[in-house]
């Protein structure tokens, strides 16, 4: 059963009203008018302007929480004045109600500074020009206080000039909640650069500076014989500036109309007000990201959303979707027909028709930007010349425009078009023979290559640290290269020396050698002999033009050897082992019989390495009826036989007396294989070596010494624990090496065959392309 509702309380007795006290009422006043320091500098902004100043400085620290200070060259105020300067509705600007009416100034409420003083330490000095000194007086809660213990708080005689200086210290110290509401120091300084901008640009007359205190140069400063235009390109940049169209339009200008169009009708003075717009619109061709709207009404900077919501109408068809406009926007109104004291901070104002006013000053801003090519855009673009220079080139291009021109063609001034030419809109299309040969053709932007080969980064020139090796590894260490009297080598070197062919008489070395050149894919720097390159010339641009000028992106997968690389404007993913593979069996052929060894230090018994493999294998070797035993004294016993070929050409040196392996070749500086396909390399010399012929038991020998340096990772044979940590740096080695010495080396030394091009590379995107998927977007 649901439980019933508990009966209502008994009514509470009325609370007595009573009368809040003078500073509490003050202190709520406050928090309506000063919001944050903006508003507080706005207000002071608006008394410095009212007492005629033409030099107007701003001093912030901590975004004007900590210290708001504002001077100023006008009129200063009066000795006799400063006892009541900062008690609520003080002022100087009216003295009844009527003069709402005709008021022309900003402030009139007398309660700005009041309302300060209640939220801030606030101190004044002023100096008129009658007076031979400045006077200073400290307030808080709108009285006058002393500047220090012990003294009186009248105003004291001090040096200055002419004119008024406040500061406004420790802001919002007595209201912690507003304090806390407050974003950062750097978000309210940006506000108050804001303010004061908007108000440089209205007044272009009055000099503005605004600086944090302890800083020489200002972040604000404006002359003070300018105008607005130029204000403007000074303080939004030029590249506003060079877009603004001049809106001028009043009052009289409709009436001028509707009496052109018969429908003029005498109306009362107090339904017609007159008024006047002077405005700075960009055209279409400036998009911003956030609309820009400094809005003044009888010079008083102010909010209308109507006003926005007409000109935000205005451009929407346009700009395109998420541009936006900037509008300086200034309305003249007879004082009679305007209403300033709606909104605490003055931030809004009403007029009489304000309807067709603003439906008028939209109209004008339209017709001007229709005027100004509202259908085309204007857009900026370098073209880099041939010879490392570079110029500006800026040209309209309609929407949606592209011509194409055929090779033949006669242009309207009879001269004849060059090849088909695609013409990027804004040129004219057409361009003749002779315009064309004294200035380069312009690349289009989806055709620009933005990234150079010859970039090195910094963590090129740093090999991270490998994690140390477990104790029953072998480790490597590199030795001279191999001496033989039959083979030569003259020098052998990191990625960026030369590596000489190494000589021989053997003609099935040769016949290898000969082969790389015929199955290789056109465009590649030489790789072996270089009489023998130049013999064959291929010119034509293919994978090797490719693999020779590509910059690295990234190691996509390095389980399944894929990476990324960018060639020209196309991005291709590559196996990296494959292409390693590949340049090892090269770099092996080349330098035949003339290995660098890499020493193994305590050298590994090479049956049990080999036994490691077979046991891997299971089931294969089960299949060759083969007991694995027999399997691995039979390889065994086959590379001791070798060992004297294996030594003299391939700097594999087994002891014969132990049957230790004591060295393995090294076919490139900076590169160690990985030593856990040491089994598997020794068990493969058994079945995958064609030992009964010349030729091919030096071919599949070198192939098998070239996947044995592939890089990838591979299943260990033995069994050892290792952390995620020593996982994770052993993948920092393996990218950092596939990255600096791998990708630079076959930039060098790769020839690549077409059997690479058919499955181990993909296009994956090409720039121009993609700039036609997003046209049609």
């Amino acid at each position: 059963m649901a439980s019933e509702r508990p009966p209502s309380p008994a009514p509470n007795e009325p609370r007595p009203i009573k009368r809040l006290e003078e500073s509490l009422v003050n202190r709520i006043a406050a928090g309506e008018i000063i919001h944050r320091p903006a508003s507080a500098l706005k207000e002071l902004i608006e008394n410095c302007l009212d007492a005629g100043s033409t030099q107007i400085k701003v001093t912030v620290k901590d975004g004007g929480l900590k210290l708001l200070q504002i001077a100023d060259n006008g009129c200063g105020i009066r000795k006799s004045d400063l006892p009541i300067l900062c008690e609520r509705f003080t002022t100087s600007k009216l003295s009844s109600f009527q003069d709402l009416q005709s008021l022309a100034t900003y402030g009139f409420r007398g309660e700005a500074l009041a309302s300060i003083s209640h939220v801030s330490h606030l101190s004044v000095v002023t100096k008129t020009k009658d007076e031979p000194c400045a006077w200073r007086a400290c307030y808080a809660d709108g009285s006058l206080v002393a500047p220090k213990p012990g003294l009186t708080p009248d105003p004291k005689p001090c040096a200055g000039n002419d004119g008024t200086t406040i500061s406004a210290e420790d802001l919002f110290y007595n209201t912690p909640t507003r304090l806390a509401a407050l974003r950062s120091t750097s978000d309210e300084y940006a506000r108050i650069l804001d303010v004061v901008t908007k108000y440089a640009v209205h007044n272009p007359t009055v000099s503005f500076t605004c600086k944090k205190q302890g800083f020489s140069s200002p972040d604000v400063s404006t002359p003070s014989a300018s105008s607005v235009q130029s204000n403007i390109k000074l303080l939004y940049g030029a590249s506003i500036a060079r877009e603004l169209l001049h809106v001028t339009t009043s009052s009289e200008v409709r009436k001028k109309r509707e009496r052109l169009k018969g429908k003029g009708k005498a109306r009362a003075e107090d339904e017609d007000p007159d008024w006047e717009v002077e405005a700075y619109a960009t055209s279409a061709n400036y998009q911003g990201k956030k609309m820009v709207l400094l809005l003044f009404i009888n010079h008083r900077l102010v909010e209308s959303s109507r006003i926005k919501r007409a000109i935000e109408a205005i451009y929407s068809p346009v700009l395109p979707k998420g541009s936006s406009p900037f509008i300086y926007l200034s309305l003249v109104i007879s004082p009679q027909h305007i209403d300033v004291n709606v909104h605490p901070t003055k931030r809004e104002v009403h007029f009489i028709n304000e309807e067709q006013i603003v439906d008028d000053i939209a109209n004008a801003i339209q017709d001007e930007v229709v005027k100004s090519g509202g259908q085309s855009r204007t857009f900026e673009y370098q073209t880099v010349l041939t010879g490392g220079g570079m110029i500006s080139v800026s040209g309209g291009v309609n929407r949606r425009e592209s011509t194409k021109r055929k090779a033949g063609e006669v242009d309207e001034d009879g001269d004849q078009i060059m090849d088909d030419v695609d013409t990027p809109s804004g040129s004219r299309p057409g361009t003749p023979v002779s315009s064309l040969m004294q200035r380069p053709k312009k690349p289009l932007p989806q055709h620009k290559v933005r990234t150079s080969a010859a970039d090195r980064t910094l963590d090129s020139m740093f090999a991270p640290s490998a994690p140390a090796p477990p104790a029953s590894r072998s480790t490597p260490t590199e030795n001279e290269p191999s001496s033989s009297s039959s083979n030569k080598v003259k020098n052998r070197g990191a990625v960026g020396e030369i590596i000489q062919e190494s000589q021989t008489t053997l003609v099935s070395i040769n016949e290898l050698r000969g082969d790389v050149v015929k199955k290789r894919h056109g465009g590649l720097v030489a790789l072996l002999t270089r009489k023998t390159f130049e013999a064959d010339a291929v010119a034509n641009a293919g994978f090797g033009e490719i693999v020779e000028k590509h910059t690295f992106v990234g190691v996509v997968d390095l389980k399944l050897s894929l990476s990324l690389i960018q060639h020209s404007t196309k991005l291709y993913l590559v196996n990296h082992g494959s292409l390693a593979e590949e340049m090892f069996y090269q770099l092996a052929l080349r330098q035949f019989g003339n290995f660098s060894r890499i020493k193994l230090e305590p050298p590994p018994p090479i049956r049990h390495l080999i036994k490691l493999a077979v046991d891997a294998e299971g089931d294969k070797v089960k299949e060759s009826g083969m007991s694995p035993e027999e399997v691995t004294d039979e390889i065994a016993k086959l590379i001791a036989e070798r060992a004297e070929l294996l030594d003299e050409y391939f700097s594999i040196k087994l002891n014969e007396k132990t049957g230790e392996l004591e060295s393995i070749p090294s076919l490139l500086k900076e590169y160690t294989p990985n030593l856990d396909r040491l089994p598997q390399f020794l068990m493969r010399l058994g079945p995958e070596v064609n030992w009964a012929d010349e030729k091919g038991c030096f071919e599949t020998l070198l192939r098998e010494v070239a996947y044995f340096h592939r890089p990838g990772p591979i299943e260990s044979f033995i069994d050892v624990e290792t952390s995620d940590d020593d996982n994770e740096g052993d993948d920092k080695v393996a990218k950092w090496q596939i990255e600096h010495v791998l990708f630079p080396s076959m930039r060098k030394w790769l020839s690549p065959p077409r059997r690479l091009l058919e499955k181990d590379v993909v296009q994956v995107a090409d720039l121009p392309d993609l700039y036609r998927i997003f046209e049609r977007c």
